[in-house]
């Protein structure tokens, strides 16, 4: 399927001088195992500088947003934003799922809707058009289609996830809902949980956190997408 990134443009409003590193960041390393004569690359290398341009644009937005909120605040607002199931969220808003290159293994086994690859591709989205348009285009696209959902005081950002969740179980009576830490990983300053969520005791939704609340709110955030409620 050869695929035209002429349309994301236009939705976007956006340009791209180097159509390459467009095309990269749409590129899974799927695809590129099986197209070999093809020249180019995947897209992980780009995640990994999107992960980090948007982290200092998100961070800089919330300090100049919130002057009196305490770093500690700021950092789990922060951590809410550019969580897997926000980002995931934000790529499916922008339609980014009809325009990555999948290897046909991964097609088949619905690669095009996995949270984890959706969040990588708008991680290397963000590093691509950075290399390709420099820091103040991007900040105008994270504003635009990212931390504009912070105007509203009512924004899924700002929602309490697990209480949400709670309700939802109880109001349809889906069964015991609880929370297993599945993995503690990183040095003691620099702590990362992995939890997810049980419900009726299956698992469900996965989340990642600087604490074991904060991963279990991405958790829960997970769960309600995969039961299509938010």
């Amino acid at each position: 399927m050869v695929i035209q990134f002429e349309k994301l443009l236009s939705d976007l409003g956006i340009q791209f001088q180097n159509r390459k590193l467009l095309k990269q960041a749409f590129t899974h390393a799927s695809y590129r195992n099986e197209h070999r004569t093809e020249i180019g690359q995947d897209n992980e290398r780009l995640e990994f500088l999107g992960d980090a341009v948007l982290e200092l644009l998100v961070s800089e937005y919330l300090f100049l947003k919130f002057p009196k909120m305490p770093e500690g605040e700021l950092t789990r607002l922060r951590a809410t934003i550019v969580c897997e199931p926000s980002l995931v969220r934000f790529a499916t808003k922008l339609n980014f799922d009809k325009y990555i290159r999948l290897g046909r293994g991964e097609e088949i086994s619905g690669g095009r809707k996995r949270p984890a690859l959706l969040a990588d591709v708008f991680e290397a989205f963000v590093g691509a058009y950075y290399l390709d348009q420099g820091l103040q285009p991007v900040k105008e696209f994270l504003h635009r289609f990212v931390v504009s959902e912070l105007q509203d005081v009512n924004a899924p950002l700002l929602t309490d996830y697990k209480t949400m969740l709670q309700e939802h179980v109880q109001r349809e009576g889906l069964g015991a809902l609880s929370y297993q830490i599945l993995e503690e990983r990183g040095p003691a300053h620099n702590r990362e949980f992995v939890a997810q969520v049980l419900l009726d005791y299956r698992p469900m939704g996965e989340g990642t956190g600087r604490s074991k609340k904060e991963a279990e709110q991405h958790a829960a955030q997970m769960t309600m997408m995969m039961l299509g409620k938010i």
